[in-house]
């Protein structure tokens, strides 16, 4: 949906805030951004700290006023949920891309846990080459779309805590609590490279960024039975309430 505040059928929206959202699957974090603009007739919306097309969960949008706050919000620690599959490895470290290798699982529940705790606490990773990352003016994506892989710059992240939550090799379900900037599928893939197997993320939900909760969040479903009306009171009660406390 294309957005066109001059052309819009409603008047503009004069609703601000924080606005936790629960993305769907296959949208893109823009996507959400861009459906609340349009929606709604909101001029300024923005979103703090994308989630691929794949994942779902927390997305934190501002709105009016509080798009200043975009930079802050995204620096924010975050916990994630997720599903990794051993034995497979592909170019995004996600379901997404392509099947790069196939191998055997031949490790131990006892080999699967100290996988994990190795990456626990602070290290360097890789951005992947398929990420918004900039290199000399490039988003790695784009290049990687094109069939190019260039060097990169290994960032220093911090995991608070990993813990598996299910284990029925080769799958194995994890929580995760990380700092700014750290990919979990490339984490997950990392996991499997340390097993000697390789693996892939298959699924990821994001739990809580700071101190706003998936609990807080509404779904584009609840948005679409809203009119602008019921969508300002919404943002002027319950949650507008979630920003008290932020200095802007």
């Amino acid at each position: 949906m294309r957005y066109n505040p001059k052309k819009h059928r409603l008047p503009e929206c004069k609703a601000c805030g924080v606005l936790p959202v629960d993305k769907p699957a296959t949208w893109t974090s823009f996507d959400v951004v861009n459906f609340v603009r349009a929606r709604f007739n909101v001029p300024k919306v923005g979103h703090c700290g994308t989630l691929d097309p794949m994942a779902t969960g927390l997305l934190l949008l501002v709105l009016g006023k509080f798009t200043s706050l975009s930079g802050r919000l995204s620096g924010v620690d975050k916990q994630y949920t997720g599903s990794l599959m051993l034995g497979v490895e592909t170019d995004s470290g996600d379901l997404d891309g392509k099947v790069v290798s196939r191998a055997a699982v031949d490790v131990t529940a006892a080999d699967t846990e100290a996988a994990f705790a190795s990456f626990r606490g602070k290290s360097m990773q890789m951005p992947p080459m398929y990420s918004a990352v900039k290199v000399g003016g490039k988003k790695l994506y784009d290049l990687a779309r094109q069939g190019v892989e260039i060097e990169r710059e290994a960032r220093e992240i911090e995991v608070s805590r990993l813990e598996i939550t299910r284990m029925e090799l080769p799958e194995v379900d994890f929580i995760v609590d990380c700092s700014k900037g750290t990919y979990v599928r490339t984490l997950a893939a990392d996991i499997g490279k340390k097993l000697g197997c390789g693996g892939v993320l298959t699924a990821l939900h994001r739990t809580r960024c700071g101190k706003f909760s998936i609990r807080d969040a509404v779904t584009i479903d609840e948005l679409k039975a809203m009119d602008q009306d019921q969508f300002t009171s919404m943002m002027a009660g319950r949650l507008v309430k979630l920003s008290e406390g932020i200095t802007l």
